[in-house]
């Protein structure tokens, strides 16, 4: 109690400057805060990446249907998208009549050309784990739905 009293009758003559305690506050609610911010920040990375990929699979698909609007309906197996190795994954796309779509950083597409006309487009990031074989964000031009 006495020690409380002598920090009091040193503020009363003028001495200036924070108590230990005060200083102790702070450094613990800076530390709250940051345990706060940094998974809300991690898992707006993860929600960006997910976007972005989500957006590389629509930009592909509407290249490949004006590439089909321009082959009178008809849904061909464009060999100059797809890479020339595996001839699934696409790094940076042209159609058959040119239309362009680029693919983003740690981005990968494949496309599987059906032969009922139809197309399936799988997108993945290398950040959020996904793969080929489990793709983050799946395009099916039969239902038109991305999933």
């Amino acid at each position: 109690m006495k020690s409380v009293q002598n920090a009091l009758n040193r503020r009363k003559k003028g001495e200036k400057g924070f108590t230990l305690v005060e200083l102790l506050v702070v450094v613990i609610i800076i530390g709250i805060l940051a345990a706060v911010a940094v998974p809300i920040y991690l898992n707006q990375r993860k929600s960006a990446w997910r976007s972005s990929v989500q957006s590389d699979v629509k930009n592909a698909s509407l290249a490949i249907e004006t590439a089909s609007t321009n082959a009178n309906g008809q849904i061909k197996n464009f060999a100059d998208i797809t890479d020339a190795t595996t001839k699934t994954q696409i790094m940076n796309g042209t159609t058959a009549t040119g239309e362009e779509f680029t693919v983003s950083k740690d981005n990968h597409i494949s496309v599987d050309f059906k032969s009922d006309n139809t197309y399936e487009i799988k997108g993945w990031n290398t950040n959020l784990g996904g793969t080929a074989s489990k793709p983050d964000v799946t395009y099916n031009s039969a239902t038109g739905s991305l999933s």
